[in-house]
């Protein structure tokens, strides 16, 4: 009866607000190439964008389109011709939402039926429905030093997206996935139970390779045109302006979640997350614990080159100690503006609420810094005093975009350095670390590391993306049985010392990280990609040198640097 009154709520729920919907954008999937052009022509502009907060990602399709539409008629911006290639590449992605005038048929579509748009395998509309399917494809192979075994990595599936009745966007994606790893991933799936980025796989006894299916899909629609909109599915979300973000990334699993994204005044944007994630996968009747996020975060235009944004969450569960089974959502954390940490407070404390701030002044039509603030747990007193306590967990992120470096067109760069606290993220219990499937939720390195991030990107031709990224890490790994805080998973009220805790305790390790990678577009999302990355850790007695090859049709690729 009562899973039953919550499906009855929830049907309700859904069917007023539908029955007031407007038509509805989905979201272009999270791709940082895809995302680089969107600040590259923010910054190029000089000023920030109304419809697009840069560090709530993903995009939706509509305000892409918007601002491909808008930035092609400035004339103001002298774009190159490969600038104007990219933002008809953005157009053509997103012509549902583009200008009526914008071309997006093709000349000479396959059987009158394949290809009638330049980017859609296949294309129908009519009054009420508008449905946009295409083929998913990844056929990727490498080697790496000092490893016997050949890196494969075969994805095969469907992207469906579109609108229903003028009022409800829908979006699915699936594919079915093999792959051998380089080693460093393979010895991170064995340690930690988990595939970075995935959740369910499969790995055959004293294999190597392994299986996983990918599943991603939501609704959208909006209950006030133009101001409030709902979306409702499995996927991922990152908020920050950086490469990587200590407020929440996309290196975990996909999770269910709603997200209302309310626009206030032009100038403000207020984001509600609630999310049910995966607390462990380990549990000996085959259901894994769950446990759950609230998020809120509001984003202020203070200008119109700077941004601020304000942000708070909290992770919880209420974990039922005599069945030993999760618990429901606090009703509590629905508030949608209320202060998280005074509903914990009045719960007994028992859950791990954070806050914080990031962001980003574009100047000079040339410049963005950005940076976050995340704070775990803060006492005062105790860090004037300098005195290494390990209840102060905060980390700290700052950077700097600089496009056409040099007066070189499309020669663009990114510096950023990360820092965060030991302890950071980790709690008393599993019900409450900033995790999902047994993955960080923020930076993939989990906590007591600095790390600076060098990032050259260059387009010397329309259809050629080259990109060199280096990573420079000291971070302090974990002893055995001895917890010095860099492993968010281990329970932090096990701790080495109260007091004189610093960045890089422990094992002290420097990682290096060196990633050069070339693509070439054939046709519209449909990719060739070269890439040789190069790694090397201090405590270890060798380094890894990975070669490999890929060709890749509307999937974006992957990245694991770390």
């Amino acid at each position: 009866m009562k899973l039953l009154s919550k499906n009855y709520f929830f049907t309700i729920f859904l069917s007023v607000f539908v029955s007031y919907s407007y038509a509805q954008s989905v979201y272009a999937p999270l791709n940082k190439d895809y995302e680089h052009l969107i600040d590259r022509y923010e910054i190029k502009s000089g000023k920030i964008y109304q419809n697009i907060h840069t560090q709530l990602k993903p995009f939706r399709r509509k305000d892409i389109a918007n601002l491909a539409d808008t930035l092609q008629k400035n004339l103001n911006l002298n774009l190159s011709n490969i600038d104007q290639f990219n933002l008809n590449f953005l157009q053509q992605d997103n012509f549902e939402w583009t200008d009526s005038t914008f071309k997006s048929d093709s000349e000479k579509p396959l059987y009158k039926q394949i290809y009638k748009k330049k980017s859609d395998f296949y294309h129908y509309k009519d009054s009420t429905f508008d449905f946009h399917l295409n083929p998913v494809l990844f056929l990727g192979g490498g080697i790496e030093n000092n490893n016997n075994e050949r890196l494969f990595l075969n994805s095969r599936g469907l992207e469906m997206r579109g609108i229903i009745g003028n009022k409800i966007g829908f979006y699915t994606y699936f594919t079915d996935n093999q792959a051998l790893f380089p080693s460093y991933i393979t010895n991170y799936i064995t340690f930690n139970n988990a595939l970075p980025n995935e959740g369910y796989y499969k790995r055959p006894i004293g294999k190597n390779n392994v299986d996983f299916l990918t599943a991603r899909g939501y609704i959208t629609f909006d209950a006030i045109k133009n101001v409030m909109n709902f979306q409702f599915g499995y996927d991922k979300n990152f908020i920050g302006n950086g490469y990587r973000s200590l407020i929440l990334s996309d290196f975990s699993s996909n999770y269910l979640f709603l997200k209302i994204n309310t626009k206030v005044a032009k100038r403000l944007h207020y984001q509600n997350i609630f999310a049910q994630m995966t607390a462990d996968v380990l549990n000996a009747d085959g259901r894994y614990p769950q446990k759950f996020m609230a998020m809120h975060y509001l984003s202020w235009n203070i200008s119109k080159n700077f941004n601020i944004g304000f942000f708070e969450n909290i992770i919880f569960n209420r974990y039922d100690t005599l069945t030993k089974q999760s618990g429901g959502y606090d009703l509590r954390y629905l508030n949608p503006i209320i202060f998280y940490r005074s509903i914990e407070q009045q719960a007994g404390s028992p859950d791990n609420a954070n806050l914080g701030i990031d962001w980003k002044w574009n100047f000079l039509k040339r410049f963005s810094w950005y940076g976050q603030i995340f704070i775990d747990e803060f006492v005062l007193s105790q860090l004037r005093n300098r005195t290494g306590w390990r209840g102060n967990k905060q980390g700290f992120q700052t950077g700097l975009k600089y496009i056409d470096i040099f007066g070189i067109r499309n020669l663009d760069v990114q510096a950023e350095f990360n820092y965060v606290r030991p302890y950071m993220y980790s709690h008393n219990n599993l019900y409450n670390e900033y995790s999902n499937y047994r993955q960080p939720l923020a930076h993939p390195l989990g906590a007591n590391f600095q790390e600076l991030i060098g990032i050259l990107r260059y387009q010397p031709l329309k259809k050629l993306q080259i990109t060199a990224k280096t990573f420079y890490v000291d971070y302090g790994a974990d002893e055995i049985n001895k917890n010095w805080g860099g492993n968010i998973f281990l329970n932090n009220s096990n701790f080495v010392q109260e007091y004189n805790n610093k960045v890089g305790q422990g094992i002290n390790t420097k990682l290096l990280f060196i990633d050069f990678t070339a693509s070439y577009q054939f046709k519209h999302n449909l990719f060739l990609d070269f890439k040789q990355i190069y790694r090397k850790v201090s405590t270890e007695n060798r380094e890894s040198l990975i070669t490999s090859l890929a060709i890749r049709w509307n999937i974006v690729g992957r990245n694991y640097d770390f």
